[in-house]
């Protein structure tokens, strides 16, 4: 992993991502790639690909394989234990966002 500590911060995120998506429906790498892309990651295979295989094989993910348009196709759907993970960092995230966005004389950011 890189040693860039933005990078490693925006991995995270991505990941919780990616758990959000598949726990709303199933996902593949191409489809993941463009969503992220809307909230401003530029994600590449090399990059992305290895996150989720992470995450089928720690399993929080599980994959289904099937055919689509003549082209194999790997769909993932997030796990039971995959949505305790991401209950768990919903209430983390929470907490965090209401200590980010607050300055120091406790009213909230712009």
């Amino acid at each position: 992993m890189s040693d860039d500590p933005l990078r490693q911060m925006f991995t995270g995120f991505v990941r919780l991502h990616i758990l959000y998506h598949a726990d709303k429906e199933p996902i593949c790498g191409v489809e993941i790639m463009e969503e992220l892309r809307h909230h401003g990651y530029r994600l590449g295979p090399g990059t992305l690909y290895p996150i989720l295989h992470n995450l089928h094989e720690s399993g929080y993910l599980k994959r289904q394989e099937a055919v689509v348009d003549g082209k194999r196709r790997k769909n993932f759907r997030i796990t039971p234990r995959g949505k305790k993970l991401l209950d768990e960092a919903r209430v983390k995230l929470r907490e965090l966002v209401g200590e980010v966005l607050e300055d120091r004389d406790g009213r909230a950011t712009r």
